[in-house]
């Protein structure tokens, strides 16, 4: 009995900290959503670690706070004072820059992987948040998604401790199991319909559909990150947040499920309001 309590408490024994670490992310998202501008410098801060976190991963040479603040300031220079329409192309033009600079300084295909990875994720797939927030639901939006993925990978890590057994890709992801994704898909189906009638104005049936595309989406972000993980040889992308690791780590679903909320709710909107 006491070795069942003690292997017990040892599945759970990081709940604590990872609790703690959650806290202080919601209270920094309320205070980002606030305001737009608030908006914009959060944004240019993920743009920041997130470039940050992929020139370690990658372990390419170069003063990485600079090259990293680089990115994080022109990214909210250009969400600062470019409309939606504008921003992605200035956007590319930019990315375009820095790979040709990566390229005369002789940097290995790994390395440019790298930069490219980086690049679009740092400028191309967070801003969807800014513009999340600026478009027809404004906050509304924006709330769903964030809370409808990260509680996805809440209940897949939750159903995945409690009931998981077998493993989808032990090599790439090994804590992810059949019972973990399942079951926290389930879970998050029920939360998007519910969320959705409070937050969208879109029917349940559309509010359900999208709880399933995000929860499988949100899976690909993880796997796809333990994926690049697993290819550079490291267990977390950073430090940053105790209990998850780097910025990466706890936002790697968001990295599909942004840019699919976006374009799919988006064409939604169009065609039915």
């Amino acid at each position: 009995m006491k070795l069942k309590t003690d292997n017990l408490e040892h599945k759970y024994a990081d709940v604590p900290l990872r609790v703690k670490t959650w806290v202080y992310i919601i209270l920094v998202f309320v205070l980002a959503i606030s305001h737009p501008l608030a908006m914009k410098i959060f944004i240019s801060y993920i743009g920041f670690q997130v470039f940050l976190e992929f020139l370690r991963m990658f372990q390419i040479k170069i003063n990485l706070i600079i090259a990293s603040l680089g990115i994080g300031i022109t990214q909210f220079l250009l969400l600062f004072f470019l409309n939606f329409e504008n921003y992605f192309l200035y956007a590319l033009g930019i990315s375009l820059l820095v790979i040709m600079l990566f390229l005369i300084r002789n940097s290995s295909l790994k390395q440019l992987s790298g930069i490219v990875l980086g690049l679009v994720i740092a400028l191309f797939v967070f801003p969807h948040l800014v513009f999340l927030r600026e478009g027809i639901l404004g906050v509304k939006a924006l709330v769903f998604l964030v809370v409808v993925t990260e509680l996805n990978d809440v209940f897949q890590y939750v159903m995945g401790k409690s009931f998981g057994k077998r493993k989808i890709m032990p090599k790439i992801s090994p804590n992810k199991t059949w019972a973990g994704v399942v079951g926290g898909v389930f879970l998050t189906l029920i939360l998007s319909a519910i969320l959705g009638y409070f937050l969208l104005p879109s029917p349940l049936v559309v509010n359900i559909v999208l709880g399933l595309i995000l929860g499988i989406s949100g899976f690909f972000g993880d796997i796809f990150m333990s994926l690049l993980k697993r290819r550079t040889n490291v267990k977390d992308t950073g430090q940053l947040l105790p209990g998850h690791g780097g910025l990466l780590d706890r936002m790697d679903s968001l990295i599909f499920n942004l840019p699919i909320f976006f374009w799919v709710f988006t064409v939604w909107l169009k065609t039915n309001l």
